[in-house]
Parts: structure tokens; sequence; C-alpha cells
């Protein structure tokens, strides 16, 4: 009896408990905001942190809603510390504010200057000092200093506070040395040995005469494209499996240099054994693809030549009017006979139209200077190859850092979009030079150009050389796709002034310009038609000058129509190892003005490889011109040869020449050829020092006036030398010694040429 009264009495008290925290838990979630007190803050207005917290008088408040409103003031920035506090409806918030930057400076910097740092950071005077955003900054300015290679770099970031809640931002810099690159090893190669692989990628090891060089400066970026480069090596030499298994970038303790090295694994080289082509095609001949085929059985195996087959066939199926194709080749090795059949699967494809083609990020550029250069327009049929085709286009006419080409899906399975987006970068350019040279004597030089022209792809040019022997100003104009046709239109303007006194005892001044249109006959030739009309003076004439030259003293007008054909195969028209050239120069004189005349010129010259960095080239040219009607063909007309064009003798100092007074009189009619062989002489292929022996020859002869007093010899002339030429930093550099073993009396030699800064 009494355990049941004892467990009533408890059941009573545990209800009355229960209701108790009931209306208590109640009473609490019913509490609403009264009032909200803000303190701490000094520069921004009450109502503005009240803003920010997400609550305000009347809503209901709980811990979670005052937790919400401590984030949100944190989120934005401006505090330092902040505390969110509720007692009986009353929000009481205190505040402590972030300083503002009063200035941004850095110390200890030498090699990055003050503005190029403050640019990179995103920190900036009377914005609000967060901590966060010092420690990305200071992030910033590593990447900044590694960049340039300088690894054991260190920065601190000091602060020094200030009234009113300031503080001034001062970053100390420890810019240390550049970090080096000490040694490329490789790892797995058996075939090409060490110092062979090192010349083929980008990356150097640092020596002495490395210092205009920063191929000796850890990039990642160049690792990386380092590995492309000893990919394409391998598989251009036959080595099919070639892998890189890893390349490691070590840093030493003392952060002074990097040790890289390459794994690889080779692999077996692989010949061609054969060729298929595999179509699914109706009704088609394979066989007429065979003459696409860039390669021939027993070759070595070379991925690029593979690559340019399948965009050769696929042009020449788009041209049999197969525009729905796909070209895909296939490997099939034979490893124990280390041979390769290279298959090439040629398979219809879903036809499929470009619906509409979209350009973005050119801000500058026009569309049309992109669309020009694509090989598909909307309404064609999609083609990969000539989709590859129109981005490399794009990228060559260099107006762009990136250009990328997407392809997504249009509006209906059988449409596609194609994207194009690129970045631009800057295409004007200006250059100030100075230099020597052997012919013109101490010179300097100003060029100003855009090549890109109010964003419509045109190109203006303007120069000046002044020279000891020679003032030079040139004006152009070029229009790259006049009346929205391949075909380049130009305006050239020019005005020369030359000391000739040594050579030919006159000065001559000569003021034109010129009309040119140019256009491609095929991938390789192109033609370019001029008009021209100059003005040409010979002046300052000594008294004891030949005869023939004070005849000539006055001036002429010249009207002339020209054209040039030109074929070009080089690999490049800068530092050229293989290909060639070939012109053909005609002009005529008569249409107009005082000269009558028509001249030819042709000639070529092709490059040969012979070894890894060796090449030789050869040249020879021809030309001649002739008087019409009652004219002559006067001295400022003439060819000259020497100089840089037969090395050994001086400028002019090859041809006819008045015996009496020793003045060069020039020729109608010249041959000229060389053969130079180029070659390293031990330091890094980065340097760009290159040696050079060669051997020129040639001959000048025949002028329209005649006597005794004109000394004239239509012998052979040759000349044998060594070079050396350096591509520095600050222009070409080439020193040349040449000594004639074939020559006349009355020719004027010159054993040393020196040409430096000048641009030919």
């Amino acid at each position: 009896m009494k355990f049941l009264i004892h467990l009533k009495r408890c059941a009573f008290y545990s209800t009355l408990l229960l209701a108790g925290l009931m209306v208590s838990a109640n009473a609490y979630a019913a509490q609403i905001v009264k009032k909200i007190e803000i303190s701490g803050v000094q520069r921004i207005e009450e109502s503005t942190v009240a803003s920010y917290m997400d609550l305000k008088v009347g809503d209901p408040v709980d811990n979670k809603s005052t937790d919400r409103a401590l984030k949100s003031l944190f989120s934005t920035g401006l505090f330092a510390d902040v505390k969110v506090q509720q007692v009986n409806g009353l929000v009481s918030v205190y505040v402590v504010e972030n300083p503002v930057i009063n200035v941004i400076s850095f110390e200890g910097n030498d090699a990055i200057e003050n503005e190029e740092l403050l640019a990179e950071v995103q920190l900036r005077q009377r914005q609000v000092f967060t901590r966060s955003k010092v420690q990305s900054d200071v992030s910033r300015l590593y990447q900044i200093y590694r960049r340039q290679g300088r690894f054991s770099v260190s920065i601190q970031p000091q602060i020094i506070r200030l009234d009113q809640n300031r503080v001034n931002l001062v970053f100390e810099i420890h810019e240390g040395g550049v970090t080096k690159i000490k040694s490329v090893r490789f790892v797995g190669n058996k075939n090409y040995s060490d110092g062979k692989l090192r010349s083929i990628i980008s990356t150097k090891e640092s020596a002495w005469y490395k210092f205009m060089s920063s191929g000796d400066r850890y990039d990642a970026d160049r690792l990386s494209y380092d590995k492309d480069l000893l990919r394409d090596y391998y598989q251009s030499q036959g080595y099919a499996d070639f892998k890189i298994l890893s390349a490691v970038a070590e840093l030493s303790n003392d952060k002074d240099s990097f040790f890289i090295t390459f794994t690889v694994e080779e692999g077996q080289r692989y010949k061609i054994e054969g060729t298929e082509i595999l179509s699914s095609l109706e009704h088609f001949d394979e066989t007429v693809l065979n003459q696409a085929i860039t390669f021939d059985v027993d070759d070595w195996y070379d991925a690029d030549e593979v690559t340019k087959t399948v965009q050769a066939m696929t042009d020449q199926l788009g041209d049999l009017q197969y525009a729905f194709v796909d070209v895909r080749p296939d490997i099939r090795k034979n490893r124990e006979d280390q041979a390769i059949i290279v298959v090439f699967a040629i398979s219809e494809t879903p036809r499929v139209f470009v619906e509409r083609i979209n350009v973005n990020g050119n801000i500058r550029t026009l569309d049309k200077v992109l669309r020009r250069e694509l090989e598909v327009v909307e309404g064609d049929p999609f083609n990969r190859a000539k989709i590859a085709k129109s981005e490399q286009n794009i990228k060559n006419i260099n107006f762009f850092e990136n250009v990328n080409l997407r392809v997504s899906q249009g509006s209906a399975p059988d449409k596609t979009v194609i994207d194009i987006d690129v970045q631009e970068k800057s295409t004007g350019e200006l250059s100030i030079g100075a230099g020597f040279s052997s012919s013109d004597g101490p010179l300097a030089d100003i060029s100003i150009r855009e090549r890109n022209l109010l964003g419509k792809g045109q190109n203006l040019a303007l120069s000046m050389v002044l020279a000891g022997e020679k003032s030079q100003v040139d004006f152009s104009f070029t229009e790259p796709y006049f009346l929205g046709r391949d075909i380049s239109a130009g305006i050239d303007l020019f005005h020369v002034q030359r000391d000739l006194q040594d050579e030919s005892s006159y000065d001559q001044t000569r003021t034109g310009g010129g009309l040119r249109v140019g256009y491609p006959l095929s991938e390789n030739w192109r033609q370019t038609i001029r008009y021209k009309i100059s003005r040409n003076e010979i002046t300052d004439v000594g008294s004891d000058a030949s005869r023939f030259i004070r005849d000539q003293e006055g001036k002429r007008t010249t009207l002339a129509l020209s054209q040039r054909l030109f074929y070009d195969t080089r690999d490049s028209s800068i530092l050229t190892t293989s290909g060639m050239t070939y012109w053909l120069d005609t002009e005529l004189a008569g249409l107009g003005g005082d000269a009558k005349y028509v001249s030819a010129k042709t000639g070529a010259s092709y490059y040969y490889p012979l070894a890894e960095r060796w090449s030789v080239n050869m040249l020879a040219e021809v030309g001649g011109i002739q008087a019409y009607g009652d004219s002559d063909v006067e001295i400022n007309e003439r060819y000259f040869l020497g100089g840089s064009t037969l090395r050994g003798f001086a400028r002019a100092g090859v041809g006819p020449r008045d015996g009496a007074t020793d003045d060069s009189l020039g020729g109608n009619y010249f041959y000229r050829g060389s053969v130079e062989t180029s070659f390293p002489i031990g330091l890094g292929k980065e340097l760009g020092i290159k040696g050079h022996a060669f051997t020129d020859f040639g001959s000048l002869w025949d002028i329209d006036e005649t006597g005794s007093g004109i000394f004239e010899e239509t012998s052979l002339r040759a000349t044998a030398g060594l070079g050396l030429s350096w591509k520095s930093p600050f222009g070409p550099i080439r020193v040349d010694f040449a000594v004639p073993y074939l020559q006349e009396d009355f020719d004027e030699e010159e054993h040393f040429r020196f040409d430096f800064g000048t641009r030919f």
C-alpha cells in the first residue's frame, strides 16, 4: 500500500517537472528581438552593421539566429572580432573593425620593380586590411619570384599601426639569388646519350657562358614542354613504344640549385614495313590516295609524318567531294621484326554541318580578321581536319596569346557549333637599335610598327636608319585581304641618301614610292606585282671623278613595273636549316620618266641539314639589265658586286672600273654563288653561336660606255673564308674573314667584315 502511494507521488512530481520544463522552453522559444545595441564601430555606420546581420527588431531570436548573425558579420571581412549576445530580447553586438590600409610598400626588391609587384597584389590603399588577403598576396609574390627562378626568396609582411585605425603594410623581401639548374640527367636512355637528349629539350644546365639565357632556370611549364619535345623526338626516330615514366625536379637543401631527372623507357625502334588503306566508301578506289602518303617503306617510323598523311588524305578526299569522312591511322606492330604496318581506315561519318561559328575574347580585333582564316564557314560539312587547320591559321597571324577552337552540339543532331576563344596580345612594336656595319659604318635605327591596325589586321610600319654612309626613311602600309580576298595590297614610300665617295666619287639620293599587290599561287608559290616611281639624283661628283660618272650627274626619274615570283619551303625564315627558296624578278622601266630598260634576276637558295646543328646552304643567282630605245643604263640602275654579295672583296670591289680614277662603274650582267656550311663550336645551343665555312664566287661585267680607260674582265672571282655568328640579345652579330683566290689586279679586296645590330 505504501509502495503504491510512493509511486503515485513520484508520478505527480514528474508531471509537474515536465510541465515546468515545457513552459520554460516555450517561454524561451517565444523570445523576439526587442532592441539591437551595436558598439565598437568607428568608421562604419551602426545601420550598416545591422544590415549585415540578417536580424532585425521583431524577429524571433535563438542561438541559431545569433550564430548566423555572427557568421554574416565575419564574412564581410570588415571586422577583426565580433561578439553577439541576447538577453530577454536585447541583442548586444560588439565589433572590432579591421584597419584601413594607408600605404603599401616593398623593401629589399631589386630584381622586380615596385610597380610590377603592386600590380600583382590584390590589396590596395584605402582598402580594409585582412590577414587572409595578406597571405594570399604573399603567395602571389612568391609565384612571381619563382617564375623568375628565385626559389630562395623570403617574403615577410610587416604591419605598422597608425592612428585612426590605419596601418601601413610593408612586404619585406629577401630576393636571394637565381636558382639555377645544376644538372639534367636521364635514366633509361640506351640509344641516345644524355648530351644528345639535353640538346633536344629547352631546359639547360647552368654554365658561365649562359648569362644571357633563361633556359637554365627551373620552370614547371617548361618541364612539361620538355616531355613533349622528348616524346616527339623519339617518335620521329622510330621509337613508337617510347614512354616518359617520370620527370622530377629536386631542389637542393640550400635552395641554390635544381636537379632535373627524366626517367624514360625507349622501347624498340621500328621501321615502316608497309601501308594499307582500308575504305568503307562505296565505289571508291583507295589507290588514288597513295600519293598522299608522305613516307616510304623502310623509313623509320615517324608519328609526325603519319599525321601529315592523315591531313593530306583528308584534303584529297574533300577535293573528291567526300566531305563526310574520317581518316584514322592504326599502327600494327611486329615486335619480333621491329616493323610497323600503318593502316589508314577511311569511313563515312554522319552528315553533320556547321550551324554557327562564334568568336569570343577578341576585344580589339574584328571578327572578320579571324573568320577569313577559317577553312570552314556556316553551312559547310563539318570536318575535323579543317577545324584543326583553321585553328593553326589563326595562331599563325600572331595576334593572339591563346587560341582554342571548341566544338559543341547544335540545335539538331546533324548540326554543330564552333566556338573560337582567343586572348589578344600586343601587336605594336617599337624598336631602337645601334650598331656597326662594314658597308655603312656606325648606325642607329628606330622603327615603329603596328601589325593589327585598328583591329583590322592591317600592317603599318615606319623605320629610320642613320648611318655614317647611309640615311634611310621607309614607310609602308599593307592590307592583307584586299577586297575581301587573299590578296595583299600595299603602298611604300622611301627616301635614301648614300655616300658613295669611296667607291665611285659621288653621293646618291633616291626618293619615291610604289604600289604593290601580292597573291598566292599555291601553298608555296607567291606572286607580287609592283609599280614604282622614283627620283634619283647624283650629286657632289668630284672634279677628279671618272668622266663616265661626271656625265651622269643630275636627276633622273624612273617609272617601272616589276614582278616577283617567289617559292618558299624553308622550315624557318630566321634560323633556316632545311628547305629552299627560288625567286624570279623582272622589271620594265619606260612607262614615262627618263629611264628605259628591261631587267631580270633569278636565283635559288637551298638548305640541307647534314647532322645535328650542322647544315649547308648553297646559293646561286644571275641577272641582267638592258636599255632600249635611245636610252643607256645609268650607274644608279646597274648591278654592283662585293661586300655582303661577294665576301673577300670590298663593296663594289668587283667589276668594270675606271683605270684612271679607280671609280667603280657597276655592270649590266652578273652571276654569283655561295656554298656555306654552318656548324656548332662547342657552346650551348641556346646561346646562338655558330661557326661558318664558306666559299663565294661570281663575276660582273659590261657597261654601255666604252673606252680604253675602262678595266673590265668577265673572269671568275672566288674567295674562301671562315665566319662566326651570334644571335645576341642586342641583335645579330657576325664576323667574317675571307681571302680571294681568284681575282683581277684592279679588284679591291676586303678581308674582314663585321656586322652588328643591323636588320638585313
